[in-house]
């Protein structure tokens, strides 16, 4: 299988599709412990939709996230997380994604929107690696990096990364 092939991108059927927050995932890898350790963890979806246009550049995407679902599997270092220390998710339960342009360049696509984390929303672009088609709906799997001081979650420099790698895979129905 060529790498085409295997990171096959097909163009949906324009409409408006709905995310499954069933079968959608948000899978994070990060570092603690002055870099030395990987940290892998995920977040759960609650909603979003997809916009697919005639026109791709003029599509685009919103997703509201569970902050409070972040986890990794270590229940003191996600409470520690949730916290006021990082995420705050008693006062702020959502993170929210919302983009208004796709690009596309050489045969890749990046969806270009504004993370709000913390109340505090920053610019960010999705590469998308994998899109699917079919009768019930579209498929996508995308990547981006995180700088966790750009949203103002600065807590203990040197113990816990600055960045995040997601990887977002998002499947949806048509509304």
């Amino acid at each position: 299988m060529s790498q085409t092939e295997a990171n096959a991108l097909t163009v949906p059927a324009p409409g408006t599709y709905t995310i499954d927050p069933g079968r959608s995932s948000i899978a994070f890898r990060t570092r603690h412990v002055f870099g030395l350790a990987g940290v892998d963890g995920s977040f759960s979806v609650l909603s979003g939709q997809i916009r697919v246009a005639d026109e791709a550049a003029e599509s685009g995407a919103t997703a509201v996230i569970d902050a409070n679902s972040f986890t990794t599997g270590n229940g003191t270092r996600d409470d520690v997380v949730r916290s006021d220390k990082y995420l705050a998710t008693a006062t702020h339960p959502h993170i929210t994604f919302t983009s208004d342009a796709v690009r596309e360049a050489q045969g890749s696509y990046t969806l270009h929107g504004e993370l709000t984390v913390r109340a505090t929303t920053r610019p960010v672009e999705l590469l998308i690696e994998q899109s699917r088609s079919g009768p019930d709906g579209i498929s996508f799997r995308a990547t981006t990096k995180i700088d966790r001081y750009a949203f103002g979650i600065t807590a203990d420099k040197g113990m816990t990364a600055r960045y995040l790698i997601l990887t977002l895979d998002v499947v949806a129905s048509p509304a």
